[in-house]
């Protein structure tokens, strides 16, 4: 399929959109120290916290679809973006725990909202583009995360306070939204890209009431949940950890999901090559035994450097996994995909949004060192048994 100049310049403002999103969350990661000082949190409490922002974006998860299907993606982009820009830099000035969380909530209803619209929005182009893009979507949210983590930190570290420097990455957010929002697919637009693949929809609709039932569902749901569990640790707990676990600078702490972000990016950026190279056992295999490698190296290492060496590789193990897991979900025999996605994604999004909550009960109860081991627990289960599994699809 030939792409048109329209599908082209909505190709590339998509792009923007994914690196916007992984921007503003990942621009919290450096915040999170500040915050648990500035309030006086223990880590139970600041765990409570961040279960009020994965509350936030699950709540607006199944609302951002219905939004899209009623305005179009693009609106909902627009304003759920604003949201997230907006809240941004108001997370360092609540006073309380009680308005902290309010703000969080709200913070995660802008971030889970624009994640699903623009996920709905990159298949719209990846239809008309004619050949698979989506990883190169979620490798530009991968450079976001670089840039949102390292770029917070440098800004402080030159000097700005904190909350000057959060005001200035949410000032950058709503430049490229309002910049990009016109060369995105219209809701007409979208409408028409729709009605071309229409023709598989009456099959899907007799079926769609099993595919959340199915255990075949839910084994790659709880798969996902873990993988996307250690992607939450990292943004959530990888600068507290190398803060209070390893000494380093507040101001530099944000280095660590850096250091996942580029590892995660590269990896992705090369998602489609890779997966289309080796099978996707390979990857999955291989993959989770690389990250939990990784997470049990950054824990148990006293440097610095070795330290970081994990994180990267918990971005190089975990990268492709999900994408696996997905257009898996896709293909079960007799589960059509507009049942097995929407599951399998939201069990994913959960352990990414609420899971490192359950994480600060650990650290709070145990150490912070032993809830990241856990997360790495969790990816070496997902590795086995995906080894040994039997292939049902």
């Amino acid at each position: 399929m030939r792409s048109d100049r329209i599908t082209i310049n909505a190709k590339k403002a998509t792009q923007y959109i994914f690196l916007v999103c992984g921007l503003a969350i990942s621009s919290w990661a450096p915040m999170v120290p500040f915050v648990k000082e500035k309030l006086h949190l223990n880590d139970g409490n600041l765990g409570l916290l961040l279960l009020l922002l994965g509350a936030g974006a699950i709540s607006m998860m199944p609302l951002s679809g219905y939004f899209s299907r009623l305005y179009g993606t693009r609106i909902v982009i627009l304003i759920s973006g604003l949201v997230a820009a907006i809240f941004l830099p108001i997370l360092l000035l609540m006073p309380n725990s009680w308005m902290m969380g309010i703000a969080l909530f709200i913070f995660g209803a802008g971030v889970g909202t624009i994640d699903v619209a623009m996920n709905s929005h990159g298949i719209h182009v990846q239809n008309k583009y004619g050949r698979p893009i989506m990883s190169s979507f979620h490798g530009l949210f991968s450079v976001g995360g670089l840039c949102g983590s390292l770029g917070l930190g440098l800004l402080m570290r030159a000097g700005l306070e904190p909350l000057t420097a959060a005001i200035s990455i949410s000032v950058l957010l709503v430049i490229i939204l309002i910049w990009k929002y016109p060369s995105l697919f219209s809701k007409q637009h979208e409408g028409n890209e729709q009605e071309n693949h229409t023709h598989t929809e009456p099959e899907a609709k007799i079926k769609t009431k099993s595919g959340w039932f199915s255990r075949r569902v839910i084994l790659l749901g709880a798969a996902c949940f873990a993988v996307f569990l250690s992607e939450g640790a990292i943004l959530d707990w990888s600068a507290l950890f190398l803060k209070e676990n390893k000494g380093i600078d507040a101001e530099l702490a944000g280095v660590g999901y850096a250091t996942f972000s580029i590892a995660m990016a590269a990896m992705r950026l090369l998602g489609d090559r890779i997966i289309e190279r080796v099978n996707a056992k390979f990857v999955v295999v291989g993959g989770g035994l690389i990250a939990a490698l990784g997470i049990f190296i950054a824990v148990a290492t006293p440097w610095i450097l070795t330290t970081l060496l994990g994180f990267m590789l918990l971005g190089v193990g975990a990268a492709n996994i999900v994408p696996v897991f997905f257009s898996e979900g896709g293909r079960l025999k007799g589960i059509p995909a507009s049942a097995a996605i929407p599951a399998i994604s939201t069990m994913g999004y959960a352990g990414q949004l609420a899971g490192p909550a359950l994480l600060g009960f650990i650290a709070y109860h145990v150490s912070l060192a032993a809830a990241l081991t856990f997360t790495g627990i969790l990816l070496l289960c997902v590795a086995i048994m995906y080894a040994f599994r039997k292939p049902d699809v």
